[in-house]
């Protein structure tokens, strides 16, 4: 099957299930359990630990939701994830997105910035190419398109290096690899600074 319609597949598959609407007590019952397993990498009530894991408190319901469904199709390929996902079912991925969406997210390092040029070039870069207008203001995501800030930097840096060079495509619009192609590795670097720290 070509990457296009598998993607075609896959965006009708979350869209499906999101317009399943609210999952039920015992859907969110379930998913809570079912969560556990996911904070062994992904670190306790969602939040990493790991450099190059994501935290998942706090992402948005659609957007969790539609990485599930990709994992799960393969659309998007994390071995690991592809194989977790194979196992979920619609109602699984709409309990899990609606359980960690929930959580609260990562904040802020506590520690002083080691790189203050770095984050000022990062914050250019982000008005420069008007990442906000997609993730907003606040850099915390909305429907199907991911929070960034806090997240770990050198998960962001690996996911603006996988977007660029076309390793990891989106879906449906998705306008994260045309975002990036331009952009040289310093400046995903400063990117990645400067949402990892964002207050």
């Amino acid at each position: 099957m070509s990457v296009r319609r598998t993607l075609a597949w896959a965006g009708i598959a979350a869209a499906a299930l999101a317009a399943a609407g609210a999952s039920s007590a015992e859907d969110l019952a379930a998913a809570k359990e079912k969560a556990r397993a996911c904070f062994a990498c992904h670190g306790e009530g969602g939040i990493s630990r790991a450099p190059e894991t994501p935290s998942l408190a706090g992402q948005p319901d659609n957007f969790i939701q539609w990485q599930l469904v990709y994992f799960r199709s393969q659309t998007r390929k994390v071995e690991v994830m592809n194989a977790i996902a194979s196992a979920l079912s619609d109602a699984d991925i709409r309990g899990l997105g609606a359980y960690l969406s929930s959580l609260p997210p990562p904040q802020p390092p506590g520690e002083p910035d080691d790189r203050p040029e770095l984050t000022r070039a990062g914050a250019e870069l982000a008005r420069r190419n008007h990442c906000a207008s997609c993730h907003t203001e606040r850099f915390v995501g909305q429907g199907a398109i991911a929070r960034l800030a806090n997240q770990q930097e050198r998960y962001l840096l690996k996911a603006l290096r996988d977007f660029k060079s076309g390793v990891r495509r989106g879906g449906g619009v998705a306008a994260m690899p045309d975002a990036v192609y331009p952009l040289g590795d310093d400046d995903l670097r400063a990117l990645a600074h400067y949402l990892a720290r964002f207050r």
